[in-house]
């Protein structure tokens, strides 16, 4: 549990966080490498949808740690009930969404131009290529989103700052049919219910029995 004095502090945290935030100014490459940690650990802390208060909680965590402030619950007892909670919260999320899914799908079937495929995986054409139609033998390159279905985003190849390239044949089941219906140059949104995706077991961020939604742009067919 946390000591008495976290509430304190918690309250000193908050009213200072404002003037500790550093003033407007144009970044310089060091400052923007700086920014970007707090983007990755910003991803880490996704499955934990945290509220504004439990931010600051975490804030007062990693400011004990840089200054080598004696932390206020024991480190070894509670970094693994921050992982079981990450997992909880991922997981409840999950069956939110899971109550929701056969509408979503159902309605993006029904959307003109969906093509649902005999796995049921659902393809929208958002801009039509005209080089070549990949097979599972080629090799591609391709920008992505992924998100949960109400827009979590889970991954984004446009963030990590390039394209992957691999072979088609390594994707998942979903993406293996819905790339087959693109050519090269064009741009999909393709749906995967969680049988064609990662299933009953989830990934990461990516809670058990998803659904997942790419938007897909096929770069280049090899």
């Amino acid at each position: 549990m946390l000591k008495k004095t976290a509430a304190t502090l918690l309250v000193l945290a908050l009213s200072t966080s404002c003037a500790a935030t550093p003033k407007p100014r144009k970044l310089t490459e060091d400052d923007k490498s700086l920014y970007a940690i707090g983007l990755v650990m910003a991803r880490q802390l996704t499955p934990f949808a945290l509220t504004d208060y439990e931010l600051e909680l975490v804030k007062m965590g990693l400011s004990d740690g840089i200054n080598g402030r004696e932390p206020l619950v024991d480190f070894a007892t509670y970094s693994k009930k921050s992982q079981e909670m990450a997992i909880g919260r991922r997981d409840a999320h999950g069956r939110w969404l899971e109550d929701r899914a056969d509408a979503f799908l159902k309605a993006e079937a029904e959307k003109p131009g969906a093509v649902r495929t005999k796995s049921g995986v659902i393809y929208q054409s958002l801009k039509e290529g005209t080089g070549t139609v990949p097979t599972p033998s080629s090799t591609i390159r391709v920008h992505y989103t992924s998100t949960l279905l109400d827009g979590r985003e889970m991954e984004s190849t446009y963030k990590n700052g390039a394209p992957d390239e691999l072979h088609l044949n390594e994707f998942m089941a979903c993406l293996k049919d819905g790339v087959q219906l693109m050519k090269q140059g064009g741009k999909a949104r393709i749906i995967c219910p969680p049988e064609t995706a990662l299933g009953k077991q989830g990934d990461g961020f990516i809670p058990p029995n998803a659904t997942l939604v790419f938007t897909i742009e096929l770069l280049e067919v090899k």
